[in-house]
């Protein structure tokens, strides 16, 4: 087994951050898999998360998708969880963890968390 990264790019708050830590947990969970390492990457005032332009497009979404609600405490942040595992057990953990985010599949729909997988 080697380790192996997940990252997701996410538009959320602290909630939104816990709820998909919680469906990674979960992924990991029911797989032969453990969590070694998770990091959390913030855009802050006067800097700049190094993939922020990869990213941009997620706050955009969220107001495009939830018109005229604030957007809160919500902020682009990136989810990097480093994984024991083998690389067949990494996919289905990553496929797992997608179909968490977004359980309509491709149906249109507003995302509760708008990511997205890098």
């Amino acid at each position: 087994m080697r380790t192996r990264t997940l990252r997701f790019g996410l538009y959320a708050d602290e909630r939104g951050l816990t709820r998909v830590r919680a469906l990674v947990e979960e992924s990991v969970g029911s797989r032969s898999a453990r969590i070694v390492g998770e990091s959390v990457a913030h855009t802050v005032l006067g800097g700049e998360l190094p993939t922020a332009d990869v990213y941009d497009h997620l706050s955009e979404q969220w107001r495009l998708e939830h018109p005229g609600q604030s957007s809160g405490t919500r902020e682009t942040v990136e989810l990097c969880v480093r994984l024991k595992c083998s690389l067949k057990t990494w996919r289905a953990i990553r496929k797992s963890v997608i179909r968490g985010l977004c359980p309509e599949g491709r149906q249109p729909h507003a995302c509760r968390v708008p990511w997205i997988a890098a």
